[in-house]
């Protein structure tokens, strides 16, 4: 872990400085700094909590874009705390949150062309894409009001969900509309909380992020729940197949488990 903890001392000092060039530039304040410095030591505690439960000694190139890109996040994160409590502008978080999001399309081809794609990867990526969504859609709330927050809780809400509906973390089938989603809601949020648009207009591209993200994640719990009712019927149509003992006789049924496999080519909305 050696190697990891030198990579991530490396992201945290780059984190720091990040702070430190917008305090000059911007005057990032007090409620910028706690944001910034709180998410920094997050970052840490859960990189370095997947990577041992990966067996990760280090990071990949494709794993140091995404790292990258979480930098950039966490100063997303400070200027979006800042400009709350009356401090940033908007003129340094918009270039920096487009960045971040342009820096989305890189990892993956990253990954594919070296050939080091990995379940920590993934993670690391999914879990960056769904933060800076959260964070850009507080920032979008304060114009627009409390319910554009549904747009970045609805990823941990299903997380939450499948505590009580454990077929919610089956595998989907991959879907570029997915992925087309996903990466809308970043461009339409920082869109709609720019300022550069009419009111009506940020509110239209808002409303549209809701309504494509909510479409996202019904037809996918739809697919799955499907899949889950078929499962039951083909694991009842199999039981009811067995043979009954006869009298007289020992009879030792052993049943196969039926494992479902996570393939590279699958999706996953929980990883």
């Amino acid at each position: 872990m050696g190697s990891l903890v030198r990579q991530q001392a490396a992201g945290a000092g780059a984190q720091v400085a990040l702070l430190g060039v917008l305090a000059l530039t911007v005057g990032l304040g007090a409620a910028g700094w706690a944001a910034g410095l709180a998410y920094t030591v997050g970052l840490w505690a859960l990189l370095a909590g997947a990577a041992r439960k990966a067996g990760a000694r280090s990071l990949g190139p494709a794993d140091h874009v995404t790292l990258a890109r979480a930098i950039l996040i966490g100063g997303v994160t400070a200027l979006v705390a800042d400009h709350l409590n009356g401090g940033a502008p908007l003129a340094v978080l918009v270039p920096l949150a487009s960045v971040a999001l342009a820096l989305d399309a890189v990892d993956g081809q990253v990954a594919r062309r070296t050939g080091t794609s990995s379940a920590l990867g993934a993670r690391f990526d999914m879990e960056s894409d769904a933060f800076l969504i959260l964070v850009l859609s507080v920032l979008a709330a304060e114009t627009f009001g409390y319910w554009v927050l549904v747009i970045g809780l609805m990823r941990y809400a299903f997380v939450a969900a499948t505590w009580a509906l454990p077929w919610l973390n089956g595998t989907l089938p991959p879907s570029r509309a997915r992925k087309v989603v996903a990466a809308l809601q970043g461009v339409l949020l920082v869109a709609a909380a720019s300022g550069l648009l009419p009111h009506l207009a940020g509110l239209a591209v808002t409303v549209a992020a809701l309504a494509t993200l909510v479409w996202s994640f019904g037809r996918d719990v739809l697919w799955l729940h499907s899949a889950h009712r078929a499962h039951r019927a083909h694991r009842t149509h199999r039981t009811a197949a067995l043979p009954e003992p006869r009298a007289g006789h020992a009879t030792c049924v052993v049943r196969r488990r039926s494992t479902l496999r996570r393939h590279h080519h699958l999706a996953t909305r929980n990883p």
